[in-house]
């Protein structure tokens, strides 16, 4: 058993006796003394209401009063109970079915709560430990979202593509008014606040300063003005070499060959009329036409090699003025010399190269048809040399007088620099009652 704690055998106030002990109860009506002045008033009666008896359990005096819920292994009169052992543990399973009826006995009802929807939280940006100091990454703070007065969670960040920078790069319209700040002033340092503010954007509000130097940049200066009008000059002047060159080519060809073809109908219906030509024709007048059965060639013949009035227009000249005059092809003996664009205005000429000897050249007037063979070519010889108009021309094969005929042009191609010159001889005289030549025919 275990001793009594020695406070309790050398209490001033009486031993045990002060705590209800045995000497406690000596005396008639010590006991119930002793009860009174033990009592709590908390576990007293209310008034007006009867006090409860407890049932006097064995071994308990009359009179002896315990609060409701308490009590005792022994009792005054009783033997004192010996410590009984430990119980002991029951086994594992009876353990768990007794708590398990404890808890089903006991355990107050639960309800399972609503389901919260679950949200994903904000992506935070991955930094590698290797390139930038290692820190804990910090939950970001949420605002409140007023409708519903919950965590509102903020848009996820566009994490770059592989390959991509995550920096902003500066747009080409940017990149492109720095390089013209730099080049204005030569200044590194507005080159890079230019980048600067590239890369903000509309961020913040420019100052006075920059504002003038914004619009100083934005303002060509006179270097660029004078470039520019050069610019405009250069591109002026080339659309109209292609529109004049456009003209000489091609437009100056349909409207040539449009006024040679008139000038060639209007000469055909006056000879079928029976209207008679005069025996001396003025320049630019037409008169016979030129047939050139291997080149599809049929231009008007004109008075004079006028460059405007016969020339231009898509006619062939005859020499009949000043020095160079030759003879009419009806005459009995000479030279019928002629002209005739090689390119541009009709270009009746532009493949008499390409005549070889033999190969028919053919003059048709209002009574007749005179047939002429190609005999001989000079391919360059300058413009002064005249004598290639003479009735016996030099440099041909002809040696003695006779009916002959020579065609003029310009070479090389679209150049005037030299002439080419190609010879004729007439073979036939035909009338034009007995019907066109075989070389028109065939």
């Amino acid at each position: 058993m275990t001793a009594l704690r020695p406070e309790r055998d050398s209490s001033p106030y009486g031993g045990e006796a002060a705590y209800g002990g045995a000497d406690a109860f000596e005396g008639a009506g010590g006991f119930e003394a002793a009860v009174d002045r033990l009592a709590d008033p908390l576990t007293d009666p209310l008034p007006g209401q009867p006090r409860t008896e407890q049932p006097v359990a064995a071994g308990r005096q009359e009179g002896w009063y315990e609060p409701e819920g308490y009590t005792r292994d022994w009792y005054p009169g009783q033997d004192r109970p010996q410590p009984q052992p430990p119980a002991q543990t029951p086994p594992r399973h009876a353990a768990q079915a007794q708590q398990q009826s404890y808890e089903e006995t006991y355990a107050p009802s639960y309800e399972e709560p609503a389901a919260v929807p679950y949200e994903q939280p904000a992506a935070v940006p991955y930094e590698d430990p290797g390139t930038a100091p290692y820190a804990q990454p910090v939950a970001p703070v949420l605002p409140l979202d007023d409708e519903t007065v919950a965590l509102r969670i903020p848009d996820a960040p566009e994490k770059p593509r592989i390959g991509e920078s995550a920096t902003p790069v500066p747009g080409r319209a940017a990149r492109r008014k720095a390089a013209r700040r730099h080049g204005r002033h030569g200044g590194a340092q507005e080159t890079s606040e230019g980048l600067e503010a590239a890369e903000k954007g509309a961020e913040a509000p420019l100052s006075r300063l920059e504002a003038r130097r914004a619009a100083r940049a934005r303002k060509p200066s006179a270097g660029v003005v004078v470039s520019r009008v050069i610019g405009e000059v250069f591109i002026t002047t080339g659309v109209l070499m292609l529109l004049f060159v456009t003209y000489q080519l091609w437009w100056s060809n349909v409207r040539a060959h449009q006024q040679a073809g008139s000038a060639a109908h209007h000469l055909q219906e006056d000879w079928a009329k029976g209207k008679r030509n005069p025996g001396s024709f003025s320049p630019g007048q037409g008169f016979a036409i030129l047939h050139i059965p291997k080149l599809d060639v049929v231009a008007p013949i004109a008075e004079g090699i006028s460059k405007t009035k016969v020339l231009d227009r898509g006619m062939v000249g005859h020499y009949g003025e000043g020095d160079t005059k030759t003879a009419m092809p009806d005459a009995k003996s000479g030279n019928f010399g002629l002209a005739g664009h090689r390119n541009t205005h009709g270009e009746p000429f532009r493949y008499i190269n390409r005549l070889k000897p033999g190969d028919e050249i053919v003059v048709e007037t209002q009574d007749d048809y005179y047939v002429y063979e190609m005999t001989s070519i000079l391919p360059v010889t300058p413009p002064s040399n005249t004598s290639v108009l003479d009735p016996i021309p030099r440099g041909s094969t002809f040696t003695k007088p006779g009916r002959y005929i020579t065609l003029t042009t310009c070479t090389p191609e679209f150049t005037s620099k030299y002439r080419m010159i190609v010879w004729g001889k007439m073979v036939e005289d035909r009338p034009r009652s007995k019907g066109k030549p075989d070389a028109l025919v065939g």
